[in-house]
């Protein structure tokens, strides 16, 4: 395999709240430039009238569109040029990482909430739509003269090149919609981290707090001690 982990990426807050009831986060979905298991290389560009048109994009365990599988929903897509190495990959070069951004609440899915709060989830999985695609085949045959033109303008453009070039085609999606992004225990393209999670403190914790106006009178009495 010519790619492989080197770190961890998933970030959890410092925050000691052992049971919250929010988790902010921020997930990678997709990135660019990879053959994954469907023999599919996204390429750069592939998002960006998607994103541009997103009203906020559905978080699923794994595809299922039922009630019981979603996790959050309204989270925002971004596209993000990120190196390899930003993602724990010892690939070379860049990708356009599809990032999800957004918060999902413990109520709406408690398993997934607790799978991602002990920092189980190391994999996410886009459900797309495809608008654009190429087939792209390393042939000296006349027939497949065309594909072979799309092979040489992007096969360097191939982070995992050599498995590319073992397999001997692949389809280049130049645009594809987003449908969704999914939790994943292994997705087609497996670099697809966390990004950032933190955990949001519970209703239960806030209330036990004092509002700001009994801080400002605390600290009040305090200076007022400070002079009598």
């Amino acid at each position: 395999n010519s790619y492989s982990k080197s770190k961890e990426i998933t970030k959890e807050s410092s925050n000691e709240n052992n049971d919250p009831s929010e988790l902010k986060l921020k997930l990678v979905i997709n990135t660019t430039n990879l053959l994954d298991s469907h023999s599919d290389v996204h390429i750069k560009g592939i998002w960006n009238k998607s994103v541009k048109e997103s009203k906020g994009v559905l978080l699923l365990q794994e595809h299922k569109m039922t009630f019981n599988s979603i996790i959050g929903e309204g989270l925002t897509p971004s596209v993000k040029v990120m190196n390899w190495s930003e993602l724990a990959s010892n690939l070379k070069g860049n990708t356009e990482a599809l990032i999800l951004d957004g918060s999902i609440n413990k109520d709406r899915n408690p398993f997934m909430f607790e799978q991602y709060q002990k920092g189980y989830v190391k994999e996410h999985s886009v459900g797309m739509r495809y608008v654009k695609v190429e087939l792209a085949i390393n042939s000296d045959k006349k027939y497949f003269a065309e594909e072979k033109e799309i092979w040489e303008k992007y096969i360097d453009q191939v982070a995992n090149k050599e498995d590319a070039e073992d397999l001997g085609y692949f389809w280049a999606v130049l645009e594809a919609k987003v449908v969704e992004g999914s939790a994943v225990v292994k997705g087609s393209n497996h670099i697809t981290p966390v990004l950032e999670m933190q955990a949001v403190k519970s209703l239960d914790e806030n209330k036990n707090e004092p509002s700001p106006d009994t801080q400002q009178i605390e600290m009040l009495k305090s200076l007022l001690t400070k002079f009598n």
